[in-house]
C-alpha cells in the first residue's frame, strides 16, 4: 500500500479500486455520491470524504482523515490488505467473469460491521434502494448515529413506526432481541461453517438465506458467501448452470459482486 499524509489528508495510491463500483453496489446504504469523484459516508459513525483526484495514477484523497484513524478503520473497511487484481486474474480463467471482471473492475467488498451489516439488510428486503437509504438515514438521525443493538433494547415495532419501515420492523426488533439476550453471538456466527452460519442468521424472524449471505459475506468478511436474488438466479441459470468454477472457490461472494453488477446494468445482453 502506497499512501502520504499532505496536511490534514491522506492521499492513497490504489489500483483495483472506482468509488461508484464500491460505494453504488448494493453493499452499503450510508454512501451518497456528492460529485462526478466523490463521495460522503460513514464506518459506524465515523464520517468521510473521499475522492479521486488522478484517474490515470489512482490516486484518492480522504479528506480531514488523521493518519491513525486511516489504518485502524478505512484501511480494514476498504479491505485493502486484498489483491483484488490478482482476484480477477484468477476468475478470468472464466470466460463469463472475465467480462464482469472488466465491466466492474473498480469493486470491493467493504468489511463493514456486523450488527450494521445484518440490520440494515434485514431493512432492506423487498425494497428498493433509495427507500432503504430513507429508512436508514431516519434510524441514525433520531439516534445520532447507527444505534447499536444495545441501544435499540428497548424499542418495538410500535415505536419503530417513525421509521416508515413497514414490516421489518418487527424483524430488526426480533433481532436486537435475539442478540441482546446472548441467543445469537454474531461473533461466533462469522466463525462458523458456512451453512450453519447461515443457519444461526436465519433464527432471525423475517431472515432468509439472501439475507444471511448477505450479513456474512459483507458485514463478517466471509468471502464464501454467495448471495442469491433474482439477478444471480439468472445468472446461474444461463451461464452457471452445473455450478460455480472452480477459479472462484474460497471468494464466490467477490465473484457474485462482479457478476451482479454486470447483469444488473446489462440485463439483456449476452455477455
Amino acid at each position: 500500500m502506497d499512501y502520504s499524509v499532505r496536511g490534514n489528508d491522506i492521499f492513497l495510491y490504489q489500483p483495483d479500486f472506482e468509488l461508484d463500483d464500491t460505494f453504488d453496489c448494493g453493499q452499503a446504504f450510508r454512501w451518497t455520491k456528492t460529485g462526478e469523484d466523490s463521495y460522503e459516508g460513514f464506518y459506524l459513525n465515523t464520517p468521510l470524504r473521499i475522492s479521486i483526484v488522478d484517474r490515470r495514477d489512482r490516486i484518492f484523497r480522504f479528506e480531514n482523515t488523521s493518519e491513525q484513524v486511516f489504518l485502524e478503520q478505512w484501511y480494514n473497511y476498504l479491505d485493502l490488505s486484498t489483491d483484488y487484481g490478482e482476484l480477477k486474474r484468477r476468475f478470468s480463467e472464466d470466460e463469463t467473469l472475465a467480462r464482469a471482471c472488466k465491466y466492474a473492475g473498480g469493486i470491493r467488498i467493504l468489511r463493514q460491521d456486523s450488527w450494521e451489516a445484518l440490520s440494515s439488510f434485514i431493512i432492506s428486503q423487498n425494497n428498493n434502494i433509495p427507500r432503504i437509504k430513507g429508512i436508514i438515514g431516519r434510524l441514525t438521525e433520531h439516534y445520532g448515529g447507527y444505534p447499536s443493538s444495545q441501544q435499540l433494547a428497548d424499542e418495538t415495532e410500535e415505536s419503530l413506526a417513525f421509521l416508515r419501515s413497514g414490516f421489518r420492523a418487527k424483524y430488526l426488533v426480533d433481532a436486537v432481541a435475539k442478540i441482546n439476550s446472548g441467543e445469537l453471538d454474531l461473533a461466533e456466527a462469522a466463525s462458523l461453517p458456512l451453512e450453519e452460519a447461515e443457519k444461526r442468521l436465519m433464527s432471525i424472524k423475517g431472515v432468509g438465506p439472501k439475507v444471511a449471505m448477505c450479513a456474512l459475506l459483507f458485514g463478517m468478511h466471509r468471502t464464501d458467501a454467495f448471495p442469491i436474488d433474482v439477478w444471480m438466479k439468472r445468472a446461474l441459470e444461463r451461464w452457471y448452470p452445473n455450478g460455480l468454477p472452480d477459479c472462484v472457490k474460497g471468494y464466490e461472494g467477490v465473484a457474485q459482486q462482479y457478476l451482479f453488477h454486470y447483469i444488473r446494468n446489462h440485463p439483456q445482453e449476452d455477455m
